[in-house]
């Protein structure tokens, strides 16, 4: 695994070095002592998967509240998306800029996501599916979200949703309203 920072700090790309040969190829997706030699104190104790039948399809832009807030580790099983993380950290010299990346299965790369980032994703293909690993169960009742479309945020979305759920079509704007 190759590990690449980002714009915002603590948001890595972790790149798969996968062994090819005849059969195929083999990656390592994820090592706890690679992580932690790279710096990135993390480990999983939930698996989720969130499978999206349809392309334009936004998920976020999500996060938990502490004491519950919750990093992540997320890969693209299948498919392809534009993925957007915003910082949200109280006093971050960063506070509510983003960065944007493409994710896809065929290249494989993960992204590990700290507490305190808000992260959402467009599914740039039909039948994209993304696999989270949690750094601690999820706890109901404190998720919170930020508006995809909040012009304070300025994101570049690369095309209007077609599907999203009336929750992340409402969640307030930075500036109220």
């Amino acid at each position: 695994m190759i590990f690449e920072s980002t714009a915002l700090p603590g948001v890595i790309r972790v790149v798969q070095t996968p062994n090819r040969d005849a059969r195929g190829a083999f990656s390592r997706l994820y090592c706890p002592e690679e992580f932690a030699g790279a710096g990135i104190a993390f480990s999983s104790t939930q698996i989720n998967l969130s499978r999206n039948p349809a392309m334009h399809t936004l998920r976020g832009l999500h996060w938990q509240d502490a004491p519950h807030a919750e990093a992540k580790f997320i890969r693209i099983t299948q498919g392809r998306v534009f993925e957007v993380v915003v910082d949200i950290r109280e006093g971050s010299a960063t506070r509510y800029q983003h960065i944007t990346l493409e994710l896809d299965a065929e290249k494989g790369d993960g992204l590990f996501i700290p507490e305190g980032f808000a992260h959402g994703f467009l599914t740039l293909e039909a039948k994209t599916d993304m696999l989270y690993q949690m750094g601690r169960p999820y706890t109901p009742g404190h998720a919170r979200g930020l508006r995809w479309d909040d012009p304070m945020l300025a994101i570049h979305w690369p095309a209007q949703p077609i599907l999203i759920n009336e929750a992340d079509a409402s969640w307030p704007l930075i500036g109220g309203g």
